[in-house]
């Protein structure tokens, strides 16, 4: 299967996926609307650029259903603040189940035990950010942090550093221009629900944590 092949099998499965969100979504009654138009195209684009960055790879067992789960936290996130346990730890519970069969299948062992520290790294370093400083971080960013540090970590160090931190230069570049457009300064003190940041952030770590940590590395 080429990566066009992937892109276009993921993207129509992600999409197919994506007819769950409004299900999702109706778990937190203070984040539904009567329609979720944008769910579909935004999870076929994801599913795309996942399928076409690994190709046929089994990882995308896991990474594939995480796809709608994402959308509907994104979504949950950006109209309550809140990033729900009840979604989040069965996400979680899924996507290690799925990895190791992922692993198995691919014997791979090395990948779980990297998906498992890389988990337990990111929850550690994001717990510390918001038992530092608890008004600028939910603890919904914790429990996500956990799930995306297992994803990513499964696919290599490279994705999980640039993924991480892509959530964190993402939000802090949106918030400067959202700012510049307001002409008002006051909006960089405003808060912002960083879920989706971190969910953007793993997507570009998924397409670009290779290529940009050899950059980095080789200059």
């Amino acid at each position: 299967m080429t990566s066009w092949e992937a892109a276009l099998v993921s993207a129509t499965a992600c999409a197919a996926g994506a007819l769950t969100v409004p299900l999702l979504v109706a778990r937190v009654p203070a984040a539904v609307r009567q329609h979720e138009p944008y769910a579909v195209p935004v999870a076929a684009a994801a599913g795309a650029v996942i399928g076409g960055t690994l190709g046929a790879s089994w990882s995308l067992l896991f990474l594939l259903p995480l796809v709608p789960v994402g959308v509907a936290l994104g979504l949950i996130d950006a109209r309550t603040h809140l990033l729900p346990t009840v979604i989040i730890w069965p996400a979680f519970g899924g996507v290690i189940a799925l990895a190791a069969v992922s692993a198995l299948i691919e014997d791979d062992p090395e990948a779980l035990g990297r998906a498992a520290l890389g988990s337990a790294v990111v929850f550690l370093a994001f717990h510390a950010l918001w038992w530092i400083h608890p008004a600028g971080m939910g603890y919904g960013d914790v429990r996500l942090s956990a799930v995306l540090g297992f994803a990513l970590g499964y696919l290599g160090w490279a994705e999980l550093l640039v993924g991480v931190y892509g959530g964190f230069l993402v939000f802090a570049v949106s918030g400067f221009v959202i700012a510049l457009l307001r002409r008002d300064r006051q909006a960089l003190k405003a808060s912002y629900p960083f879920g989706p940041f971190l969910l953007v952030g793993a997507l570009a770590g998924i397409a670009f944590g290779p290529a940009v940590w050899s950059y980095l590395v080789s200059g």
